[in-house]
């Protein structure tokens, strides 16, 4: 594979449909979309297409996956997908323009905490009062037992990084309060997966 060409992430095909319902319900009409860790871009293209009145910005801290997203956006010719921009959860701030709603998918266990801690941070900063947080992913809960895929998933992260892991919900949901947010909902989604939805105060 050259940088030139499209990065394929199988769980997109499997997971996004799943993400629509639940957008469908939280973004606005209207406005820009800021998408933290895009990855290969799979789903910025596709949200794009499913939502062709919001412009959707892309990024990843990683530039192989900013070239990948912009092979995808050049190959599906995103019309309403912005050039990905290099950021990083921890970087003391974001060249983005004030989004509508900010969307995180898949990020927050393949990154230390202080990523959260920032993501949460910048997005308090960012986002005006009513707008909408997603973030989706594995998650623990006290009151819900793990799946073993799960377990082994967490494993698995442990191994390839101590700083890597499953976050607690309570826990996100206590970052969330710092920063001025308030859970608005929690949907259960494929292969024990949870969307968590939250809302500027």
């Amino acid at each position: 594979m050259t940088d030139s060409e499209p990065r394929h992430a199988p769980a997109t095909l499997r997971n996004r449909d799943a993400i629509v319902a639940v957008l469908r319900d939280i973004l606005p009409g209207q406005g820009s979309i800021l998408e933290i860790a895009s990855g290969t871009g799979e789903h910025a293209v596709y949200f794009g297409r499913t939502f062709p009145n919001l412009t959707f910005q892309p990024s990843d801290p990683d530039p192989a996956c900013c070239q990948s997203i912009a092979a995808w956006t050049q190959r599906e010719g995103g019309h309403n997908i912005l050039p990905p921009k290099q950021l990083d959860a921890q970087a003391p701030q974001w060249d983005v323009s004030k989004p509508a709603a900010i969307l995180c998918i898949n990020m927050v266990h393949i990154s230390p905490w202080e990523s959260s801690i920032g993501l949460f941070e910048k997005a308090g900063t960012l986002l005006d009062p009513g707008a909408p947080f997603y973030l989706y992913g594995p998650y623990l809960r006290e009151d819900v037992e793990t799946a073993e895929g799960n377990l082994a998933f967490e494993r698995s992260l442990k191994s390839r990084n101590l700083r890597w892991g499953l976050r607690d919900v309570a826990d996100m949901d206590a970052l969330a309060e710092r920063n001025g947010f308030v859970r608005e909902s929690l949907t259960e989604m494929p292969a024990n997966n949870i969307s968590l939805v939250y809302q500027k105060s």
